[in-house]
C-alpha cells in the first residue's frame, strides 16, 4: 500500500510516533529518513513525532 501511495500519489513525507520503533524501521526500510523531531504531536500532546522524507 505504501508503494502504491508513493508511485500513484507522490507520497514523499510522513510522520511516525517515536515510541513505535517497528514502524520507524519499516519506513526506513522503504527508503525514508528522519529529517525532524518534535516533542509534541500535532494536537499538542506529549507524544514525540518523527517526520520522515523519502530519500531516493
Amino acid at each position: 500500500m505504501l508503494s502504491y501511495g508513493i508511485e500513484n500519489y507522490g507520497v514523499t513525507d510522513l510522520a511516525v510516533n517515536e515510541d513505535n520503533p517497528q514502524t520507524k524501521g519499516f519506513y526506513e526500510h522503504m527508503g525514508f529518513k528522519v529529517y525532524q523531531r518534535n516533542e509534541l504531536d500535532d494536537q499538542g500532546n506529549p507524544y514525540p513525532v518523527l517526520y520522515m522524507k523519502l530519500d531516493r
